[in-house]
């Protein structure tokens, strides 16, 4: 069984930031793309951003695009996703999941994931 873990969530000011963090268990952590998605209040999960297994290719949704940078750091095992400028419209949970397969580079679709975390609670007031 795998198991993410998230952190880093948080109230913060609209115009300011917040890291997010995850880490995975029982798989060779750099050998599998992974990807932030977030569900608002009343809506369904969406992409945020994704990033590919080894060096990292990145690539954003449309939902924050300008104000994310997502990063892994395969020696600590861990991914991050780095938000600036947070509005009260990114209020969300954050959820990490790891793509199903090894050696992908990530995508948009909630299917190609099979393992999430159990979400962290971003607030952002206004």
């Amino acid at each position: 069984q795998v198991s993410l873990v998230e952190s880093g969530g948080g109230v913060v000011q609209a115009g300011g930031s917040l890291r997010l963090a995850c880490t995975h268990s029982q798989r060779t952590f750099d050998t599998y793309a992974m990807a932030w998605f977030r569900q608002r209040p009343g809506n369904e999960r969406g992409f945020v951003a994704a990033i590919s297994w080894g060096v990292g290719e990145v690539f954003y949704g449309d939902f924050m695009k300008g104000r994310l940078t997502i990063s892994r750091d395969n020696h600590k095992n861990m991914m991050y996703l780095q938000m600036d400028s947070l509005t009260p419209e990114d209020t969300a949970v954050y959820y990490c999941g790891i793509e199903r397969t090894p050696y992908g580079f990530g995508q948009s679709s909630e299917s190609a994931y099979d393992h999430w975390g159990q979400g962290t609670q971003v607030t952002v007031s206004s």
